[in-house]
């Protein structure tokens, strides 16, 4: 149902989950064991798994601050996309590498939610892909914003709420759950 009516396949995303950016994260274990049993469902059904990480000044590039975390393990062929800013479109040969994959879904998991998946997932939703949020397969961590100290769990749970009442004309934003994904 996407707006690329070339492509048909779907592709899951693991963004951010870096050393530094899940180190004081909610559920971390829980969270990191979700998304490994994501990337083994895609695994079998053949479906592309593209990793992203984030580097800035505090968490450069090469730095074991900057690798994925220990639990997780991209496999060889895997793509991996390094991007600067939160989306991970912006700057970046995303869109060339879905496009040379026919990828038009995207089931998105990782972390921090009020940051980096936020905003890939709204990227990816306005550029015209059909995208699936696994909303126990991505964590942040408590946020202050204007001196009000935010509990990371109701950051997830309003992210969840938005992607599943999130509607753009000729694609869909769906929620689902690690048990309920299904990329076949």
């Amino acid at each position: 149902m996407s707006t690329f009516a070339d492509r048909t396949k779907t592709a899951l995303m693991v963004i951010d989950v870096q050393n530094d950016v899940v180190v004081t994260a909610f559920k971390r274990e829980e969270t990191i064991a979700n998304i490994n049993t994501v990337i083994a469902k895609a695994r079998a059904a053949g479906t592309e798994v593209i990793w992203v990480q984030h580097s800035d000044p505090w968490m450069p590039l090469g730095s074991e601050l900057w690798e994925i975390v220990s639990e997780l393990q991209p496999a060889p062929g895997d793509e991996i996309i390094q991007k600067t800013f939160r989306s991970s479109f912006e700057e970046t040969n995303l869109e060339d590498v879905l496009a040379a994959k026919g990828i038009s879904h995207l089931v998105i998991s990782g972390a921090q939610t009020n940051f980096c998946v936020r905003n890939t997932l709204h990227a990816a939703y306005e550029k015209g892909y059909d995208v699936t949020l696994v909303g126990d397969a991505h964590t942040t961590s408590d946020t202050e914003l204007g001196g009000i100290k935010v509990p990371a769990e109701h950051i997830i749970a309003e992210q969840n709420a938005a992607a599943m009442n999130y509607g753009l004309p000729g694609r869909k934003c769906d929620l689902v759950s690690t048990a309920e994904l299904s990329f076949s």
